[in-house]
């Protein structure tokens, strides 16, 4: 299994949120804070993602079928993209809801009408937030260590953006938007505790439920992308065309090269190539298969790979006037 494909990060989420989102939830009973709530269905969320991130990667790795001969790689995009579709919907919108909620209900009320803590119950949201963001920043930080596995020089934003496996981006991306939503929530807990005015927990829910809305959106359209289906990366490209070209003089040409992502560790190589006009056709299919050897040697995620000789004729011939009768 590759690092990408590794599950210990998402374990590793996983475990920390279920365990934040019972605490949240034993909160938010004794509080009633719309923040608490709307981060207990945050870490419910996050859970649920998790889950279907494992599902995927092991639907994934069913052999190929009749009706489907290149594989299931892909169902790692679909299940990505499903988890984009949850956090927006279960997380985002129903923090936005809450919000929207608990504002006319102060509004009814009177924003000191609803005390969110009583007596020696005001310590509990704060000591659970704070707990909450000890636990989120350790599942932060083995998503980052398994990132910097397969990350190379490459800028986060540029992993986030190149990356062909979903699973180390989406992961690092929820546990920035929870450590976030924590400090959100924790900040419109504090002052709705000081001030006695509950208007300030509606601004904390607000600010957690456009932050997973717009994490959400980032999401979505990374892992569309992938669905619509993307080239290997360039410098995969050029070690495919580099050992196409080294064919002992065979190949004169790359007249044209398509590759295509079939799943994060499986792509797909489409190669026509220019041979020497005068080679026999045993000299041309030993040529074409000692290509194949070098490509899967040099890029080990080529397990397709579909090569077509030509004769590249020169420019006088497509130029030259036809013959007359």
């Amino acid at each position: 299994m590759s690092a990408e494909n590794s599950p210990k990060a998402i374990i590793a989420a996983l475990l920390a949120n279920l365990g934040i989102a019972v605490t949240k939830f034993v909160a938010w009973l004794i509080t009633g804070s719309s923040s608490m709530l709307a981060e207990t269905i945050h870490s419910l969320a996050d859970s649920g993602n998790q889950m279907l991130l494992l599902v995927g990667g092991k639907r994934a790795q069913r052999p190929a079928t009749e009706t489907h001969q290149f594989g299931y790689g892909r169902e790692r995009y679909i299940y990505a993209f499903i988890v984009s579709i949850v956090l927006f919907s279960v997380g985002g919108l129903f923090a936005l809801y809450e919000a929207y909620h608990k504002y006319h209900e102060l509004k009814l009320e009177g924003a000191d009408s609803a005390e969110l803590l009583h007596g020696n119950w005001k310590w509990v949201p704060i000591a659970v937030l704070l707990v909450a963001i000890v636990l989120e920043t350790l599942s932060f930080r083995t998503a980052i260590m398994e990132s910097n596995k397969v990350r190379g020089k490459a800028s986060w934003k540029q992993f986030i953006r190149n990356a062909k496996a979903p699973e180390l981006p989406v992961v690092l991306l929820e546990d920035f938007a929870a450590l976030l939503g924590l400090v959100f929530a924790l900040f419109g807990v504090s002052m709705a505790l000081f001030t006695n005015n509950g208007y300030w927990d509606v601004i904390g829910t607000v600010a957690i439920g456009l932050l997973l809305v717009t994490v959400a959106i980032v999401l979505a359209i990374e892992t569309k992308s992938l669905l619509l289906g993307e080239s290997a990366h360039e410098d995969k490209r050029q070690l495919i065309e580099e050992n196409l070209l080294a064919a002992e003089g065979n190949v004169s040409e790359v007249l044209n090269l398509r590759t295509l992502h079939v799943g994060p560790d499986e792509i797909l190589v489409a190669a026509k190539i220019a041979v020497t006009p005068t080679e026999s056709a045993h000299r041309v299919a030993e040529t074409i298969n000692a290509a194949e050897v070098r490509i899967r040697s040099a890029v080990p995620e080529a397990k397709y790979i579909f090569i077509e000789p030509d004769i590249k004729r020169p420019a006088a011939d497509f130029n030259a006037e036809p013959p007359s009768h």
